[in-house]
């Protein structure tokens, strides 16, 4: 009971803090933009814009942030507050430095905006989509749930669409590839995830001596983290700056890589002759590729997804100033700034509880898990890219996660099937004899466990183990890696983001129009 009344004050306290200073921080956007953008003019409009943009670049922060650095600060490469620093200042430099100069006004071209005719309409519209995509986010970060932020605002423009110009203004293919890819992203970045981590676990950790298996596999593996990041980065990080097409940026990537390998190779071989001959040595040799690797999503997350915030806010911007509306709106740089201060703030102030939630709470991430999501991450949208499939960031990098999970706990549990079969076989044998197959079982290389399970099939067993007893045993040793708690909650949060935020922003659309009437 004192505990709690001790405790209650210091959490009421933090949470009034980061709730005045995320306040201040939309006050004061709003207060720039009456004094120094329209001064003259003193235009509400985009001053309430503005502080809708700043609510939503805080709530981006907070949300979905968490799925590029979440997977480094769960297997420990690098701390919480260090993963703050890293996200911050590379979200920030991937929106300054290659968010573009233009953004589409209709974000994913989910509504034709040649149908929204009237000036106002359309810059209510899009403040009705920025302040429901940014309340969903709000309300899912609450619920710690990550979400796309991309979906969140598509949700919001449909349904603000749809209740400005009716239905015939959406575009309904499109909608469709965007459901899709609530189960194609997901499912993508699972299997990638899952095979890199059974690809590792084979050419490795399961080998008898990991260290010389780790100084052979290891480079190469960094090798093709280097190619598909600098790949990925080419072809959508710096998608502003420079233009390239698939071959060409995948073989800048290749070179990039190769010329990696033949760095990293010597150091990393004298790395790991001072290393023991286990799995938590090996892990060590992913430190540093993982740091790289959450920096490197964070610059492109911030040249890519900066427009979900600031995207509807320079479409209100340049509607504003031309009185008119067009299909590309120019971003000036106080908008593209309030994107990246947003984001930045919102993360450090709300983040760390969805990257707790990302990088352990789902399952538990050592260095070469987290090394497979943040390579599925980057292989998986290269690969939708080139397919033309539309893709989540957040839900490939969530579904990463659930992948090498279950990946976990199928090969656990079918080990310790495994070893109930020999206990079971060797039911009446004494009980040192048991333990000694066992613990040979367990030093076995793949092939010499394969052996020992076809002579354990081959020969009649002679268990007095009863069927229910049998069954009673293999539960007992099941284990579930992964928290269904999370998956429901997650996927729920998912299939419901589109929806509510358009209704949402339907409610709201109607709201503004009702105050800005005559």
């Amino acid at each position: 009971m004192n505990s709690k009344n001790i405790q209650n004050p210091s959490l009421l306290n933090q949470d009034l803090f980061k709730a005045l200073f995320a306040f201040t921080f939309i006050l004061i956007v709003a207060y720039f933009v009456s004094a120094f953008i329209m001064p003259e003019s003193g235009n509400h409009i985009l001053i309430t814009a503005a502080a809708f943009g700043a609510y939503m670049a805080l709530n981006i922060g907070a949300n979905d942030v968490a799925n590029n650095v979440g997977p480094a600060v769960g297997s420990q490469a690098v701390s919480l507050f260090g993963a703050i620093i890293i996200a911050a200042v590379f979200e920030s430099a991937g929106a300054l430095i290659a968010g573009g100069d233009v953004v589409s006004t209709i974000k994913k071209g989910i509504i034709d905006p040649a149908t929204i005719t009237d000036t106002d309409t359309f810059i209510w519209l899009m403040m009705a989509a920025l302040l429901a995509a940014a309340i969903w986010l709000n309300i899912a970060t609450a619920l710690n749930a990550p979400v796309s932020t991309t979906h969140s605002i598509v949700g919001g423009v449909l349904g603000a669409g749809i209740a400005a110009g009716g239905f015939g203004v959406a575009n309904w293919p499109v909608f469709g590839k965007i459901a899709a890819s609530w189960v194609i992203s997901p499912i993508f970045g699972g299997v990638i995830a899952a095979s890199f981590l059974y690809l590792i676990k084979r050419t490795i950790t399961y080998k008898a001596d990991k260290i010389v298996a780790a100084k052979r596999v290891v480079p190469l593996l960094i090798a093709l983290m280097v190619w598909a990041f600098s790949t990925y980065l080419i072809m959508k990080g710096l998608k502003h700056i420079w233009k390239f097409d698939i071959l060409t940026a995948g073989g800048i990537g290749l070179a990039i890589a190769i010329c990696m390998f033949f760095i990293t190779t010597p150091l990393l071989k004298k790395t790991a002759n001072k290393l023991e001959n286990s799995k938590a040595s090996v892990n060590t040799l992913f430190t540093l590729p993982l740091i790289f690797s959450a920096a490197l999503l964070s610059f492109a997350h911030g040249a890519n997804d900066v427009a979900n915030a600031i995207g509807p806010l320079a479409a209100i911007n340049d509607a504003v100033i031309h009185s008119g509306i067009s299909a590309k709106a120019s971003i000036p740089l106080w908008v593209m700034l309030v994107g990246a201060l947003g984001i930045s703030i919102g993360l450090a102030l709300y983040g760390p509880k969805l990257i707790r939630t990302v990088g352990s709470e789902i399952t538990e991430l050592d260095k070469m898990r987290a090394f497979c999501v943040a390579m599925s991450a980057a292989i998986t949208v290269i690969i939708a890219s080139q397919l033309g499939l539309p893709v989540s960031s957040t839900h490939i990098a969530v579904g990463a996660i659930f992948g090498v999970g279950f990946l976990r706990e199928y090969l656990k549990n079918s080990n310790a099937k495994r070893i109930n079969a020999i206990r079971e076989h060797h039911n009446n044998a004494a009980p040192e004899k048991v333990e000694q197959l066992l613990k040979h079982y367990q030093e076995a290389s793949i092939e010499a466990k394969a052996k020992i399970l076809s002579e354990l099939k081959a020969t009649k067993s002679t268990s007095l183990l009863t069927k229910k007893e049998r069954k009673s045993l293999n539960k007992a040793y099941k284990k579930d890696l992964v928290k269904r708690s999370h998956l429901y909650k997650i996927a729920t949060a998912w299939i419901v983001t589109v929806p509510l935020s358009g209704l949402l922003a339907a409610f709201l659309f109607f709201t503004i129009r009702g105050f800005m009437l005559p």
